[in-house]
């Protein structure tokens, strides 16, 4: 049974991993890149995400070019602690939280592809544009191979939409495309040469609810900067959807002139990127479906988020692991899809709208306590959030620590 995944990002890599690992070995990956290039900035694997990576035979890779997250910690404008907890091994897990450029997963994750599935697993310049799925139990993918610069198409038993936010498999598969919604909010993000700052393992929180800023090492002497802020009414709208849209740091850097701090100089930090992007926020509503007959959502195609919390990649990861466990575990491949959407819908769905919260209303209570000096006030509000949102996005200690794995009974281990 061939299986198509669109998309070589992290969710469609880990897809295809998972798929092998649970015995399926026709999986090809089609990407619309031309190559697979380390772009992007830094992300963050909490441990749930890294279990699974783990049990896919990628530890000691992971190991060897992440950074291990020591503590999470909160400050207000002024560079005040207002709460910190600790974060991976020290928080009691049994599995580390990574901070990782995200180029340097995906390459990880492409690597341990081909090695495992065959050099032509994953077919680049692919760009597809719309599915078929009339046809009985096959599916006809139609694709522009951008390196030929001709229409080309595929045909698989199963095709998995990888594709991200803006996924044309997904616009094909509802008929018209989702709309993407936006807070009015626009992240900017960089890469800094610098040295270690707090535990040289800290990622930190800065702000209130006008302005937040959030830093953590993403390898030796390299720190990655986000920056998120309402958007300027006066310049015309971004491009929703689109991580790459380079943007010089002069402005940016003019928004944290006073985040000077004796254990960290944000204002240089910013000014002294090497790149920067710009992202206006955007998401999705929380879909009514993701599984078409033969056809699956997975990742940002099923629940684009907006990325707060660690969880955007994360919970595409956790997505790759429970349809490929399910698919391996069903009767026939259509209950197998339909036990992937039943089990993880409605726990991303309510990440999602958890996102948004955590964009709003929770920095705007946090804040107006640390502005009235309640400082304790505020890290008592911090820390029952981050609890519920453990537990909701599946990274609470106990719960992660103790629960089964995911991994197919009886299938061979796998090596990196």
């Amino acid at each position: 049974m061939s299986i198509a995944i669109v998309g070589a990002g992290v969710g469609g890599l880990t897809a295809a991993l998972s798929l092998h690992a649970a015995g399926r070995d026709d999986v090809f990956v089609l990407e619309a890149a031309r190559e697979l290039r380390d772009v992007g900035v830094g992300i963050n694997l909490p441990p749930h995400a890294v279990r699974e990576l783990t049990e896919l035979g990628l530890g000691d890779a992971l190991d060897s070019v992440g950074i291990p997250t020591k503590e999470l910690a909160y400050y207000d404008p002024s560079g005040r602690l207002i709460w910190a907890e600790p974060r991976g091994l020290d928080a009691g897990y049994k599995w580390p939280q990574y901070s990782i450029h995200r180029g340097t997963l995906q390459r990880l994750l492409a690597d341990a592809v081909r090695r495992r599935l065959g050099d032509s697993s994953i077919r680049i310049a692919q760009r597809v544009t719309g599915v078929d799925a009339t046809q009985a139990h096959k599916i006809l993918i139609e694709a522009i191979d951008q390196a030929a610069e001709r229409p080309v198409s595929y045909s698989a038993d199963v095709l998995i939409a990888a594709d991200g936010i803006r996924s044309p498999v997904r616009n094909s598969l509802y008929g018209s495309p989702v709309p993407l919604a936006s807070n009015g909010w626009v992240m900017y993000r960089g890469v800094t040469s610098s040295a270690p700052f707090l535990t040289g393992r800290s990622m930190v929180i800065i702000g209130d609810e006008t302005q937040r800023v959030v830093v953590y090492p993403i390898a030796d002497g390299v720190l990655n900067w986000l920056l998120v802020r309402p958007k300027d009414q006066t310049k015309a709208d971004a491009e929703l959807g689109n991580w790459n849209m380079p943007v010089s740091t002069d402005v940016i850097a003019s928004f944290v002139k006073d985040y000077r701090f004796d254990w960290l100089d944000v204002h240089r930090l910013v000014a002294s990127a090497s790149e920067a992007y710009e992202y206006p926020m955007a998401d999705i509503d929380p879909l009514p479906r993701w599984v078409f007959g033969r056809c699956a959502l997975l990742g940002d195609a099923a629940h684009a988020m907006y990325p707060f919390g660690s969880n955007g990649a994360s919970q595409a990861i956790l997505d790759a692991r429970v349809l490929a466990y399910e698919v391996a575990n069903a009767a026939n491949i259509d209950d197998g899809l339909r036990a992937y959407e039943t089990h993880r819908r409605p726990v991303a769905s309510e990440v999602q709208l958890a996102n948004r919260r955590q964009a709003g209303d929770v920095m705007a209570r946090v804040s107006a306590m640390a502005r009235r000096g309640a400082h304790g006030d505020a890290a008592t509000e911090l820390q029952e959030v981050e609890r519920r949102y453990k537990q909701l996005a599946g990274f609470d200690v106990d719960a992660l620590n103790n629960r089964k794995s995911w991994s197919v009974s009886g299938a061979l281990p796998q090596t990196a």
